[in-house]
Formats: C-alpha cells, sequence, structure tokens
C-alpha cells in the first residue's frame, strides 16, 4: 500500500487504491465522504474503483468511477471526541473532552444523529478548518420508550411491531411485548430496534 503523500502540509494525496469508506475526499473544492468503493476489473481496459460518495455538506449521494491508480486529494478531518451537551433552540452544543472548549452545530450538520442525542453522550465530531462536517455516534445507543400503546399479552410470537416515541422525541418500531418505559437499544445507522435492555 502506497503511503499518504504530504502536499507541504496542506492536502494529503492518496490513490484510488487506497481508498477507505469514511475517507473525505477533497474534489473540485467540495468534500465527499467515501460511503462504499469496489475495485473492478473489466474484460477489457484497465482497472476501475467504483465509489458511493456522500457531499459532507449537503448530504448528497452521488456514484463516481475513478481508474484505479489516480491520486485524489484528502482532506484533512479531524475527529474530536466530544460531549453533547443540550440544543440551544438554533444549535447544538457540544463540548471538547481534551480542552473543555464548546462548539455549537448548526441542525443540518447534526443530521440523523439528533433523533438519538441525550445531553452528556459521547460522540466524534468531525472537523476540517474549523469548520463541523459530521457528528459520527457509536453504532447503537440505549434509550428509554416514552410512550408506546400497551401491549397484549400473548404477542411474543406473532412477531408484530407497533410505533413507540422514544425520550428523544423519534418514533422507532417495537415489538408488540415492549412497554412504556423500557430501555431499548437502538441502531443510530438504520433507526433499527436491536434489543430490550435488562437492566
Amino acid at each position: 500500500m502506497l503511503p499518504l503523500i504530504d502536499l507541504e502540509g496542506l492536502t494529503r494525496v492518496a490513490t484510488t487504491n487506497d481508498l477507505k469508506n469514511g475517507m473525505v475526499l477533497d474534489l473540485d473544492g467540495q468534500l465527499w465522504s467515501v460511503v462504499w468503493f469496489q475495485h473492478h476489473k473489466p474484460g477489457k481496459g484497465g482497472a476501475v474503483v467504483r465509489t458511493k460518495l456522500k457531499n459532507v455538506l449537503s448530504g448528497k449521494v452521488v456514484d463516481k468511477t475513478f481508474n484505479a491508480d489516480v491520486k485524489v486529494e484528502v482532506a484533512t478531518v479531524d475527529k474530536r471526541d466530544m460531549t453533547y451537551l443540550y440544543n440551544d433552540g438554533s444549535a447544538y452544543v457540544f463540548m471538547d473532552k481534551s480542552t473543555y472548549d464548546q462548539l455549537q452545530i448548526q441542525p443540518e450538520v447534526v443530521g440523523d444523529a439528533s433523533h438519538f442525542l441525550l445531553e452528556n453522550q459521547d460522540a466524534i465530531v468531525a472537523v476540517h478548518d474549523d469548520l463541523p462536517l459530521y457528528v459520527e455516534l457509536p453504532a447503537s445507543v440505549e434509550l428509554t420508550v416514552e410512550y408506546t400503546e400497551p401491549g397484549l399479552q400473548g404477542d411474543r410470537s406473532s412477531g408484530g411491531t407497533k410505533p413507540a416515541k422514544l425520550e428523544t422525541g423519534y418514533d422507532i418500531q417495537v415489538p408488540l411485548f415492549l412497554t412504556t418505559g423500557e430501555k431499548v437499544k437502538v441502531d443510530t445507522r438504520t433507526g433499527d430496534y436491536l434489543g430490550r435492555v435488562t437492566s
């Protein structure tokens, strides 16, 4: 594997063979996060790398194919360990765990992570040139069901689901036997119910 080349400390350059999920590329002055990639060798011609790229600021996802071994600029993204403090009505306020600096992040940057955020929750905030790019949560979080219709006895086997409102205000589908006040494990990437949390 080729090392990343440093250009006067400004940007790093990698080849398309070095792409990894989560890597942020600087293409024509816009930042794109690699969501998915696949090396492909057609019968004729040179190898290519197919990618799905997500625009870090707009969230737009595009398919892009690169020739193999093409040089691409890799944006320097600083991933910081932070704690979510509160929402002040216009922005989400996070605190850097090492410096105790507070950072206000706009709702569009927080995105779907807002469905699973509780005060004092740990998160990773990706920053480029002091600009917050996105908020990364653990793969799953534990949240309390704030309200769901009462379950029926004997509903364990039917495999049906019902809506439930979580303490963050987000609605998910849960098994029929769950009741208000129970803690559940939720996948932060899909919003899917993963299981009941037993203390």
